[in-house]
């Protein structure tokens, strides 16, 4: 769990003082787990990682509140996650349009296979599925809460919000979530 007392240590400091290692590695799992919900791929989370702490070190201008350090990396951390996810895109892009221009297109629709539905019937892959679907906001303060054990106060700190706000979007989330998982029980 995060324990806000740590970052008391980071305010003490003056802002051309911080020690950008610490902070970093203070704050790793929860950047990371709010990068992967953001950017979708696990494999993408390591390389945004680095965007996001090479961003922290050089920043153009210095936090002048070393208390607001957490949630300035928060923010950080979005944006290089939508960064990435653009770059992304734009990549993806320019191969179909080079695909296209070379190959010509032929598409196999395949039906899913019915035994592979049966088969994925395990309920960690289900609410991975599950949470795969759901917008992003969701899925970061769902993973905040109960991979990390944040508490609403905890939330409601770095993302800016009231605990009342943050736990009327903890009870969407879930609901959004049962939603889901109550449908693909009754499809199967």
């Amino acid at each position: 769990m995060f324990d806000f007392n740590q970052n008391a240590m980071a305010t003490a400091l003056l802002p051309d003082m911080i020690d950008w290692e610490a902070v970093l590695c203070e704050h790793e799992s929860w950047l990371k787990t709010i990068i992967g919900a953001r950017v979708g791929e696990s494999a993408a989370v390591e390389e945004v990682w680095q965007e996001v702490s090479l961003a922290a070190i050089k920043q153009q201008s210095p936090i002048q509140d070393a208390a607001r350090v957490t949630p300035w990396l928060y923010q950080l951390a979005v944006r290089q996650s939508l960064l990435h996810r653009r770059k992304i895109g734009r990549r993806r892009k320019l191969v179909e349009r080079y695909v296209e221009r070379v190959m010509p297109v032929t598409h196999d629709h395949c039906e899913q296979n019915p035994l592979e539905l049966l088969l994925a019937d395990e309920c960690h892959e289900q609410v991975r599925q599950a949470l795969e679907t759901i917008n992003e906001d969701d899925r970061e303060i769902l993973l905040l809460k109960y991979v990390h054990e944040w508490s609403c106060r905890d939330m409601a700190d770095i993302l800016g919000l009231t605990v009342s706000a943050i736990q009327a979007r903890l009870h969407r989330a879930r609901q959004r979530l049962r939603d889901i998982l109550t449908d693909e029980t009754t499809e199967e």
